[in-house]
């Protein structure tokens, strides 16, 4: 068996590695240069300044507007195919 040195090494590991991440993730400036980015890719200021929409003929106009905007997409993609 290991001894008394090899549990207080294991002791202090299983303290010591949870302390060193939480303090490592938990700070500010990391979470800044690592985080917010991701979540402004994730999330474009643009669908979160819409207002949702509030009765059913809102509802309808926002679908038929998504609608639009994946077929504009969809051929897009697919001149680009035919162009390559």
């Amino acid at each position: 068996m290991g001894g008394p040195n090899l549990e207080i090494f294991k002791f202090s590991l299983y303290l010591f590695v949870p302390i060193l991440a939480l303090v490592h993730f938990g700070d500010p400036a990391w979470y800044r240069d690592n985080v917010l980015p991701y979540k402004e890719k994730l999330f474009p200021k643009e669908t979160l300044d819409r207002k949702l929409p509030a009765n059913q003929e809102e509802v309808k106009a926002e679908l038929a507007r998504i609608k639009a905007r994946l077929r504009e997409k969809a051929e897009e993609r697919r001149r680009e195919q035919n162009k390559d």
